[in-house]
């Protein structure tokens, strides 16, 4: 018997990356090029020579504007701040192409919900780039979360790249570890322990912020976020209780690595067979809608 060859076996998706930075470099980059998937064409960032230092590793080409590489690319990734985006990403799915976003979708609702209505006018394929979401032990965590019947939860995304280096960045810095950190645990709690129907924040976001998350099914979980505190290494840490045996999930010894081949693979897939991702746009849009929620006025 001879197996279906996967929708992108004899054609990777030509994808062009917006932005050039460190995440752009050692992540979007990397993982673009290394195939079989997808294929990095072209790099365009507002400094020529910073996109000349991503491409150039991998072969790509140097586009000389947005235009440019939107002409020689199927699709888009996006490696730049949520504000510029918000700006780029909608210009790149009315011209049909296939978008691979960073979280959040925009510096605030407004702007996320710009971009999640031009891909869904457009109809083109989208898909968060929740980095957890595709490794592994992730995936085993929320099929085991699924079965269960959970009273209460508890979780924590703790690092301090806020306090110096190269993620220190301005609008990381403005708005804190909620528009930052917030989407990831956000979406994990809410896949895990069922959807969220109410959430509030306390504290400062650019400090610790403190979120209790009310579940349609009843149960409360609470998180922790903070991108400003000194802790030995990055703490992303979920457990779940319930009449069972508490549930723990911890991404304290996973290899972030194994999760590149994994998103490559799902948006390859997605882009070749036409079909929505679980972690699209839309999502985005939810999410975002939840943190400005959470947000203490």
């Amino acid at each position: 018997m001879t197996s279906t060859p996967a929708p992108w076996a004899h054609r990777p998706v030509e994808v062009g990356l917006v932005g050039a930075g460190p995440w752009a470099r050692a992540m979007h980059a990397r993982m673009l090029a290394a195939g079989p998937e997808t294929r990095l064409a072209a790099v365009w960032a507002r400094r020529p020579e910073a996109a000349q230092q991503a491409a150039e590793p991998y072969g790509a080409h140097v586009a000389a504007s947005f235009d440019d590489l939107l002409d020689r690319c199927e699709a888009v990734a996006f490696a730049v701040p949520p504000a510029v985006q918000a700006e780029l990403a909608p210009l790149a799915a009315k011209q049909g192409k296939a978008v691979l976003l960073e979280k959040p979708l925009g510096p605030d609702l407004a702007a996320a919900q710009r971009v999640a209505d031009a891909v869904a006018d457009a109809g083109v394929v989208s898909q968060l780039v929740l980095t957890k979401r595709y490794h592994p032990t992730t995936r085993a965590f929320l099929e085991t979360a699924r079965t269960l019947e959970v009273t209460g939860a508890r979780s924590c995304y703790l690092h301090g790249a806020f306090l110096g280096g190269d993620f220190a960045t301005g609008w990381r810095l403005e708005h804190g570890a909620l528009l930052d950190l917030g989407p990831h645990l956000i979406d994990l709690l809410d896949a895990a322990v069922g959807p969220i129907t109410h959430i509030r924040g306390t504290g400062d976001p650019r400090r610790w912020i403190e979120l209790t998350c009310e579940h349609a099914n009843g149960a409360v979980s609470q998180a922790s976020l903070s991108g400003s505190v000194q802790v030995p290494r990055v703490q992303t840490r979920i457990e779940l209780f319930g009449s069972e045996s508490p549930v723990v999930y911890d991404t304290a010894e996973i290899d972030h690595e194994e999760c590149w081949p994994i998103l490559r693979r799902d948006f390859a897939t997605a882009v070749r067979a036409g079909t929505p991702t679980e972690v699209d746009a839309r999502r985005g849009l939810y999410l975002q809608t939840l943190i400005e929620q959470a947000t203490p006025r």
